[in-house]
């Protein structure tokens, strides 16, 4: 229910529901509040052994088979954007928290909010896009709805996807399997698309086109799965970024993570946008990019993999999970300090996803 379908933990001093409710109002959600609101709503309510796992989706028992189960909804805007729209976006965002489960993607549903007068020629290149995004990663559109609400009501198109797939024989996936020596495999650059859709929204210009990295990595997983790779976590770094990502992953395995910050892969232009709007890379989203926490010695082969793939050819070890039983995410910066790395208290780019 975060923005990655996750529910992370907080350890903020608790602020009583009502104020929290006030503040994400103002400001749009995300970060640091909405996880809050989570674990003081929506966990208390809906407390149960796959729910709180706390994971990209729920992994359940059904006649012997282990299914892997996921939604997420869409409101970005624009619907266009270099490199996707919300259509292909709201495929792959599913069918990436299914891989992040170790699953391999089977069967989505759509669920389709439409606008009073939204164009029919926007609508059929959604659709179309979809339809390209889930034959490329592999799914199948298998069930839906579509609603109309009225003018004004909508803001265009809302989309909401869920998604079921299958866990291999023996595969187990969680924050919970963290383990001192682990290794953290990034798949690639970060932050190319928050600034595509800051770009695309606001009208700025770079020397060239910041591209969203939008795209399913289910086939990069499902390698690193057949190979035997021991993947011990993963999550894929969307509202939030690479920050929240591993702050939620250090919170519910009660670990302590350390990073390299001059190894975590950053595009010139996206480090440079980010430099001029006051941005940090770390909390930008992204939406092909995961994390992955697997033993030492399984950490070469691994890259080795995930390089074979376009998507993940800048994929890199960023840093190691420490011995240390306390929930922080540690960076050694450049300069050759350590600072702690933190979800915002706010959302950075509202209505990315």
């Amino acid at each position: 229910m975060s923005g990655n379908g996750s529910l992370p933990k907080s350890t903020t001093c608790p602020m009583p529901i009502r104020d929290t409710e006030e503040v994400l109002l103002a400001h749009g959600g995300g970060g640091r509040l909405m996880a809050q609101l989570i674990e003081e709503m929506f966990v208390p309510a809906f407390s149960n052994q796959h729910l709180d796992q706390l994971h990209d989706g729920a992994v359940v028992d059904m006649s012997g088979a282990k299914l892997a189960f996921a939604t997420d909804s869409y409101v970005v805007q624009p619907l266009f954007f270099p490199g996707g729209d919300i259509g292909s976006l709201a495929v792959n965002g599913t069918v990436n928290d299914l891989a992040m489960c170790g699953a391999r993607p089977q069967y989505l549903s759509v669920g389709m909010i439409l606008e009073e007068g939204l164009p029919m020629e926007t609508l059929r290149r959604v659709v179309e896009s979809m339809r390209d995004a889930a034959m490329a990663a592999g799914v199948t559109l298998v069930t839906g709805d579509t609603k109309v609400v009225d003018r004004g009501k909508g803001d265009g198109l809302f989309i909401n996807t869920a998604g079921v797939g299958l866990v291999p024989e023996g595969v187990v996936i969680g924050a919970r399997r963290l383990s001192p020596g682990d290794a953290v495999v990034l798949s690639g650059d970060i932050g190319r698309h928050g600034i595509a859709i800051m770009a695309e929204r606001e009208g700025l210009a770079f020397e060239t086109t910041v591209r969203s990295d939008c795209a399913s990595v289910a086939h990069v997983v499902q390698e690193l799965l057949a190979a035997g790779i021991d993947v011990h976590c993963m999550r894929d770094l969307t509202r939030g970024g690479l920050a929240s990502a591993l702050v939620e992953i250090a919170e519910a395995a009660d670990r302590q993570i350390d990073l390299d910050e001059s190894l975590i892969p950053i595009d010139p232009q996206v480090q440079g946008a980010c430099e001029i709007l006051g941005l940090d890379p770390c909390h930008v989203a992204n939406e092909g990019c995961f994390v992955a926490f697997v033993p030492a010695c399984d950490a070469r082969e691994t890259l080795r993999i995930m390089r074979n793939h376009t998507q993940c050819t800048d994929a890199v070890i960023i840093g190691g999970v420490s011995d240390e039983n306390r929930p922080v995410v540690t960076v050694k910066t450049a300069i050759g300090g350590t600072r702690l790395l933190d979800r915002l208290s706010g959302e950075q780019l509202p209505r990315i996803c």
